[in-house]
């Protein structure tokens, strides 16, 4: 599922970007905020969200392989990591932009960290 949204919210200038029924454990989904396609990683109950875009080739990591805290690139499988963007696996050795993500009332919100 991919949806475009770009509703403020209450959580200090967040971003509505979706509900938390639309990423289940263990899944990815994309949203577009502000023009820019931002991953979603459901990891075991906690709401990861990474730019989609992987900083070597710019692959869309979304349609890589989650692997605990980390997304795999489709397509020369650097790793990085959910929580903080950080490359994990070569090629790829720049980071990528990692988002703060809030759930209040089933609601996910993003916001730069």
């Amino acid at each position: 599922m991919s949806e475009t949204v770009n509703e403020r919210g209450g959580i200090q200038g967040g971003i509505r970007v979706a509900r938390l029924e639309d990423v289940q454990p263990g899944e990815m989904t994309t949203v577009e905020v502000e023009g820019v396609r931002v991953l979603l990683a459901n990891v075991g109950g906690t709401v990861r969200a990474l730019r989609d875009s992987c900083s070597h080739e710019e692959a869309p990591l979304s349609e890589g392989e989650l692997d605990g805290e980390t997304v795999v690139c489709p397509w020369h499988f650097s790793s990085f990591c959910l929580r903080t963007g950080e490359a994990l696996e070569m090629p790829a050795v720049d980071p990528v932009e990692a988002y703060a993500v809030h759930v209040v009332d089933g609601e996910v919100f993003l916001s730069r960290q």
